[in-house]
């Protein structure tokens, strides 16, 4: 990495830059803002990482934007400043990321506040390794307060993956306030306080971080047996060590994918998602780590919704939990079909990604959606019974029995023992034969089953039934 690029302080500035940035300060006092912004500028242009001529630069622009509709980057300014020119600098901000930080600092002077171009800073200043500038970048979407959780959200994460979990906690309970109902927030919070006092106890750590450093370009095999013959104290041990070398090096990958893996089998999977999450920004991209932290973000969630759901259980006519759950149900599913729509997007003939979107948009209720991202995704032999299975269902949500009867049979015909798959296959068929009101083909499926799985969920009730009739 260049000097260029390097975060500096005021000590390290050029003469001329030292000259610009006394100039700048100077028209502060003279509340001439408007020429301090160019001059914050001009510094920048040359000196990107001077983060105290961003911070000034933002402190006069909204002193010059005050009053105005633009003073917390509200719906319609959002609309305006950050559409075409938004758009414009995202795409170069991944080819050009020095000429879209001038860019950028242009733009903020018009709105500081301004989420989607701030949001465009942060990844910009991550691609060039400006950390504090890429912090005060979600920092100032904090600071407005208008209410983004998403890119709170990606705040408390980048704390956490910086292992600043005191600071994580302070922002998830800003999101709380803004949400309570926003689930992710109250257990990150609890999540991170903990693991802000574990950090300040730093467990006990008995053995030196050579321990670690051993495995620095280590084997993945072998460090794959380690912690499979691990006690839960030695992983946590281990993560001790481990966190002291992250501390020193936060991009070293192979620390980072250790942590990552450690709190998984650790089952601390917020904490997994996170470094997961940053292992992927610290790699080239790599797609396998990334879909790894939408698994651990996805158990944090199903492990939520299980104690959501528990709560429930213990006191049902609790509104606020049912709230809670709803949303959060709803947010996942969400979730579910924008990811598996931007791997699509990607990739658009992997016919197990068109998989993963229709079964995101069937249990969405997207019927509609769904269907021909199934059909297409029947071109893979290895998912073509479960692809089948799914597409039937989506017929049978829209009442098109006969069409989901179709897409049964032709998965049963490739079916030869009676395993659980052909087992569901057969359940799901008696159930749309009874719909259809015809009794015998329905009995005809479950007696199937019955034959084989007396206990295979009430198939036995269902055909003792029809004898007693």
């Amino acid at each position: 990495m260049s000097e260029q690029t390097q975060e500096i302080q005021e000590a390290e500035l050029t003469p001329k830059h030292k000259t610009l940035w006394l100039k700048a300060i100077s028209a502060v006092e003279l509340q001439n803002h408007s020429y301090a912004i160019s001059l914050c500028q001009a510094i920048l242009k040359d000196a990107p990482g001077f983060v105290e001529a961003r911070r000034l630069a933002r402190k006069c622009a909204v002193k010059v934007n005050a009053g105005s509709n633009k003073k917390k980057g509200n719906a319609l300014t959002q609309m305006i400043s950050g559409g075409f020119s938004g758009s414009k600098l995202q795409s170069q901000s991944k080819k050009e990321p020095l000429a879209a930080l001038v860019g950028l600092e242009k733009e903020l002077a018009g709105d500081p506040y301004n989420d989607q171009l701030n949001d465009i800073l942060f990844d910009t200043a991550m691609r060039l390794n400006l950390q504090e500038t890429a912090t005060y970048a979600l920092e100032t979407v904090r600071k407005g307060g208008g209410g983004n959780t998403k890119l709170l959200h990606k705040l408390a994460e980048y704390y956490l993956a910086r292992n600043i979990p005191g600071k994580a906690a302070d922002v998830y309970a800003d999101i709380v306030k803004f949400d309570s109902t926003d689930i992710y927030a109250v257990k990150g919070q609890k999540d991170a306080t903990a693991r802000a006092s574990m950090l300040k106890d730093k467990w006990n750590d008995n053995s030196s971080i050579s321990d670690v450093t051993k495995d620095k370009d280590g084997n993945a095999a072998a460090d794959e047996d380690e912690r499979t013959a691990m006690t839960r104290d030695q992983m946590k041990e281990k993560l001790t060590r481990l966190m002291e070398l992250y501390n020193q090096d936060q991009n070293n990958l192979n620390t980072v994918k250790q942590i990552a893996r450690i709190y998984e089998d650790l089952e601390y999977w917020p904490d997994s998602y996170v470094f997961y999450n940053w292992a992927y920004e610290c790699s080239n991209k790599d797609v396998t780590l990334k879909n790894k932290a939408e698994q651990m973000k996805n158990k944090a969630a199903d492990e939520t919704v299980k104690e959501l759901e528990a709560q429930l259980a213990a006191d049902p006519d609790n509104t606020e939990l049912q709230t809670q759950l709803a949303k959060m149900k709803k947010d996942r599913s969400a979730e579910s079909v924008t990811n598996a729509q931007a791997r699509v997007d990607q990739n658009p003939t992997d016919p197990q990604l068109r998989f993963d979107l229709g079964n995101a948009l069937f249990q969405s209720g997207d019927y509609n959606g769904a269907i021909p991202h199934l059909q297409q995704a029947k071109r893979n032999p290895h998912i073509r019974t479960r692809v089948l299975l799914t597409l039937g269902r989506a017929f049978d949500a829209k009442g098109m029995y006969d069409l989901a009867l179709g897409q049964l049979k032709e998965a049963l015909a490739d079916l030869h023992g009676m395993d659980g798959t052909k087992k569901e296959l057969l359940y799901e068929m008696g159930l749309i034969a009874t719909k259809m009101d015809d009794k015998v083909a329905a009995l005809d499926s479950f007696k199937q089953i019955y034959e084989v799985d007396y206990g295979y969920r009430d198939v036995a009730q269902r055909v003792e039934q029809s004898y007693d009739a």
